[in-house]
């Protein structure tokens, strides 16, 4: 059969409107979505899921503009597919099985920070394929999500509290109820530490030059990280007000003479 340039130009409209249509369905359909409670997460990710099955049905119906038979068409995809299969495809389906699984059981929002596969960062998108997360410094990783739903996912910001730890070390000829109590007068001063867990401060070693302890403080999840430098730079500024070393590491070497 010989294609005209009717074909070829009605085959072409197909396509362009075909595609305008999609884009245009899938934003009410979004938009909907976004009325109700549902997590953006999964609006995304449902969003891009029907996006593709109508562009291929969009390309299913440009075919069939060409004078194909559609049913060939299938079958011919079909036979492609499996082929694809043969050679690795079953990678790209693990990745959407995965990808559908993440969208469902949500052990992750946008926005949140992931410590996931050695990785770490917000979390920047959710694709069908693929999880972006972006780091402090700005780089954007992305992970297949095979290995995002088959590696220990680490939330650091799902729960509303989370405890700072600071660890700090003291000289053996320092008081040890003193240094105590700095720490625990430095935790309350701050009025981002809550009352309730009480602020404690352990002791974790007795190491080769100092005693080291840790300030344990909790806070709400958006003052973390306020916390942490606030409690970081006061632990030092204190304990030197207050008299109390902080040792460095250091080695007594004995020459014995014969």
């Amino acid at each position: 059969m010989e294609l005209t340039f009717f074909d070829l130009l009605s085959a072409l409209i197909v396509l362009v409107l075909g595609i305008i249509v999609a884009k245009v369905l899938i934003g009410i359909f979004k938009n909907g979505l976004q009325k109700t409670d549902l997590p953006e997460l999964i609006v995304e990710f449902l969003s891009k899921f029907i996006l593709a099955l109508l562009y291929v049905a969009v390309l299913l119906a440009t075919v069939s503009m060409l004078g194909s038979d559609i049913s060939s068409v299938i079958v011919g995809l079909s036979a492609v597919i499996g082929l694809i299969l043969g050679f690795g495809m079953q990678d790209t389906l693990t990745n959407i099985a995965a990808g559908i699984w993440i969208a469902t059981l949500r052990p992750f929002d946008k926005g949140e920070f992931l410590v996931v596969n050695g990785f770490s960062g917000s979390v920047h998108e959710v694709g069908i394929m693929a999880t972006e997360l972006l780091t402090p410094d700005n780089k954007l990783i992305t992970i297949p999500s095979k290995l995002v739903w088959g590696s220990p996912i680490v939330n650091a910001t799902r729960m509303p509290t989370r405890r700072v730890d600071v660890d700090v070390g003291v000289s053996y000829d320092t008081k040890l109820e003193d240094a105590l109590q700095v720490a625990i007068e430095l935790m309350k001063e701050n009025a981002m530490v809550l009352a309730e867990p009480a602020p404690a401060v352990v002791t974790t070693a007795l190491a080769d030059s100092s005693v080291n302890l840790q300030l344990r403080a909790w806070t709400n999840t958006e003052d973390y990280w306020g916390v942490k430098g606030a409690l970081t730079n006061g632990i030092l500024k204190a304990y030197k007000e207050e008299g109390i070393g902080i040792p460095f590491p250091q080695l007594d070497v004995h020459l014995e003479k014969e």
